[in-house]
């Protein structure tokens, strides 16, 4: 019998594919529960999220606002005049995404967990082929949980070549500031690569095919964003496609140009299924890409996919609970992917963060109930931050149980936690209004727009007899 070099397995308990927030959330929880466990992941441990999406442009947010602020000091009294370092700029992102992936590589080496490099694809329903530049090795599990995220979308009229046509992750690392970008897709990625990129002084223009940026959340949660942008000399051209690139920038479907030293592609992303050999697991993607999953993130009997893979929004937050539910599966526990509601945020000036219904959504299900919208123009720290742009918005049914906050304005990141264990723990307005919120701090407008939609507002006036929103 002849043996094929590279052909005979290794074992393991748990697979996990794809390291990134999901996968390696996945495989400590599989190694802390007692389980020999192996991770692959073809690039860098963090995936995505860590290395080339969440992290770095968080960073690229973070010093984009710092220069900001200083440089309209003069409101405040303080006047700084400098120009941004961008070699530093980028050494700062570097510098980010390097030291929280030494943690998590810190993390599963002390959790035992096998990290493997590598490209993996199925070769049959227990096992995989994994690929490297120094050849390739055959791992056999008991179980396997997908975990392999997703990259972002192309568009056939402009393809990516990674120095004048970017995706979102050569906009988050160019070795140098442009004067001038185009960023096609006006979603939350386009939207917070566009405004930090405004803020260190390029002329941004962003091109969304839609009627107004954020088509995806409620409308006036994207109406304050897109003020902003004017106000940060972003010019935003909606129902507009891009058609061609050009030399001089970007032609849009109107026959207008756009002009441009960089565009940026920035329409959504794919999830990475095309090439795992699903085939050989008895699995089909479905045609966009995305695996059925049971409650329990099951494919089959010993497989499971987490993450951008599945259903849902594409949120670490989003595929880190789920690993929590699939290894809890895997271990034999019953075990259900079922929030009440999935917290999303978008680092735009000013941020934003939705969580649960919509007041349209709330009447659409006949829940009844009302809402109320506080405005930060009213709240103390807002005020004294000079960020008064905004409001806190919350929606209730029938019983006066919370199904909606929805929060546009200043630090508002911070307060989807609140949100969401509001309505998980299905608080009604009693529950919201008698907890007590810190002076001065933003979260008070969640306590104000509470209080409005109790019928007694605190802060803001309401003429007799007016009700609630």
């Amino acid at each position: 019998m002849t043996v094929v070099v590279g052909e005979i397995p290794e074992s393991t308990g748990v697979l996990v594919v794809g390291a990134g927030p999901g996968g390696y959330v996945a495989a400590l929880r599989a190694a802390q529960a007692g389980r020999r466990v192996t991770l692959v992941e073809r690039d860098r441990v963090g995936g995505t999220c860590l290395n080339v999406g969440c992290i770095p442009s968080k960073a690229l947010i973070a010093v984009a606002d710092l220069y900001h602020r200083a440089a309209e000091g003069g409101r405040f009294g303080v006047h700084v005049a400098d120009r941004p370092d961008w070699a530093g700029v980028q050494d700062h992102l570097r510098r980010s995404v390097a030291e929280l992936t030494a943690g998590v590589g810190q993390l599963l080496d002390s959790a035992g967990v096998g990290v493997v490099t590598g490209t993996a694809r199925f070769v049959g329903p227990r096992r995989v082929a994994v690929h490297d530049e120094h050849g390739m090795r055959h791992l056999e599990f008991d179980d396997c949980i997908l975990a392999t995220g997703s990259r972002p979308a192309s568009l056939p009229s402009l393809p990516v070549d990674g120095v004048r046509v970017l995706d979102s992750t050569g906009a988050l690392f160019l070795a140098e500031r442009p004067a001038s970008v185009a960023v096609v897709g006006g979603g939350y990625i386009g939207v917070e690569l566009g405004t930090a990129l405004a803020k260190l002084g390029v002329s941004v223009t962003v091109v969304e095919r839609a009627e107004r940026i954020l088509p995806e959340l409620d409308a006036s949660l994207a109406a304050v964003v897109a003020r902003r942008l004017r106000a940060l000399g972003v010019t935003v051209r909606t129902g507009r496609s891009a058609d061609a690139p050009t030399a001089a920038g970007l032609v849009l479907d109107d026959g207008s140009v756009v002009e441009a030293e960089r565009i940026v592609v920035a329409v959504g992303r794919v999830p990475n299924s095309d090439d795992l050999g699903l085939e050989h697991a008895g699995v089909e993607p479905r045609p966009d890409g995305r695996l059925a999953v049971g409650p329990d993130r099951r494919l089959g009997r010993h497989l499971f996919a987490i993450g951008d893979l599945t259903d849902g929004p594409a949120l670490a937050h989003k595929a880190t609970a789920e690993a929590e539910v699939a290894v809890a599966a895997l271990c034999g526990e019953p075990a259900r992917f079922e929030p009440a509601a999935i917290p999303a945020v978008v680092f735009s000036d000013p941020e934003i963060a939705t969580v649960g219904l919509t007041r349209a959504q709330a009447d659409d299900a006949g829940l009844g109930g009302t809402a109320f919208r506080f405005p930060l123009g009213a709240n103390a720290r807002a005020r004294v931050a000079g960020e008064v742009a905004g409001h806190a918005e919350v929606v209730v049914d029938a019983a006066s149980t919370v199904v909606g906050v929805h929060l546009v304005g200043v630090h508002v990141s911070e307060l989807a936690g609140e949100a969401a264990l509001a309505i998980e723990m299905a608080a009604t307005l009693d529950d919201l209004t008698a907890v007590i919120h810190p002076h001065p701090t933003i979260s008070e407008a969640v306590l104000e727009a509470a209080l409005g939609a109790a019928g007694r507002p605190l802060h803001v006036h309401r003429r007799p007899g007016r009700p609630a929103r």
